[in-house]
């Protein structure tokens, strides 16, 4: 395999040498631009396989290079960082960026995404935004294993402003039932998209997830930890390896745990949950 090629755009040197020292490898090799001219020469000159684009003034900053990124770089994957900002998150998606992460950046979170980016080969429309008002905000996701990686870190980043403990507990809900929507209901079929709405009231944090499957009943879910007997606590383990599945079966048993409310329709193909902020109740 050639080496992956990889661009760096910030017009920070101390980003730029946080990130050569996270992400050199032996089968990589890296370029680095500080200004608007010097981006836009590599980016005519050389094709890569990922662009890593900061914010900077606005002659630097990713977001605005999105439309040259596209055009110069049509088979590059994209990731912005910049503030913790929710809108600039949604632009980065409607961008059809790999990923978005916040300043300070982290470390093996970062490493992992840029790894998996490298290894994968999604399509740009993989997530869409479908709605974007601040208080109601809908994807439409593949249903992709991968999609699900990268819609659990878009989420994340989109509730940075929730206390931490409150934001894990709904990012864990939200890629615990999302996992469980693409899985069963739409059997990782990439054709078929699942929906998962963010909404936020006052009082509480809303999460709505509807797949394309036919749905089920919580009284026959051999494979989920929910309907163990008591007398066999990990009884679906064994089902699940004989049907096959991946590892797990723990998603509504831990979702439970971790919000406040939990409601299915009547079909079993949409969830709903909702974790009540300080007050909420």
């Amino acid at each position: 395999m050639s080496p992956r090629r990889l661009l760096l755009i910030d017009p920070d040197r101390s980003v730029h040498d946080f990130l050569m020292g996270l992400l050199q490898r032996e089968d990589r090799t890296i370029r680095n631009a500080y200004g608007r001219s010097e981006a836009l020469e590599c980016l005519r000159s050389e094709l890569y396989d990922l662009v890593l684009a900061g914010q900077g003034p606005d002659d630097l900053d990713g977001l605005q290079l999105v439309r040259q990124l596209h055009v110069l770089q049509p088979n590059a994957k994209i990731v912005f960082t910049g503030d913790p900002d929710p809108a600039r998150v949604l632009r980065a998606i409607r961008a059809g960026a790999y990923s978005y992460f916040h300043s300070p950046l982290p470390t093996v979170a970062l490493a992992d995404m840029i790894q998996q980016a490298l290894e994968s080969e999604p399509s740009p429309d993989d997530i869409l935004v479908l709605s974007a008002r601040p208080e109601w905000i809908t994807l439409g996701i593949r249903c992709k294993m991968d999609a699900a990686d990268r819609a659990t870190h878009f989420f994340r980043e989109l509730e940075i402003a929730l206390p931490a403990q409150v934001r894990e507990d709904v990012v864990a809900a939200f890629r615990e039932l999302l996992l469980n929507a693409i899985e069963h209901g739409g059997r990782y079929d990439p054709h078929k998209r699942v929906r998962a709405s963010l909404l936020h009231t006052p009082k509480s944090i809303i999460v709505h997830i509807a797949d394309p499957g036919k749905g089920f009943s919580l009284d026959a879910l051999p494979h989920a930890a929910i309907s163990n007997p008591e007398d066999s606590p990990i009884r679906h383990v064994e089902v699940r390896a004989e049907a096959g599945k991946r590892p797990g079966g723990f998603g509504i048993l831990m979702t439970r745990n971790m919000i406040d409310e939990l409601v299915y329709n009547e079909r079993g193909n949409a969830v709903l949950f909702v974790k009540y902020l300080d007050g909420g109740r």
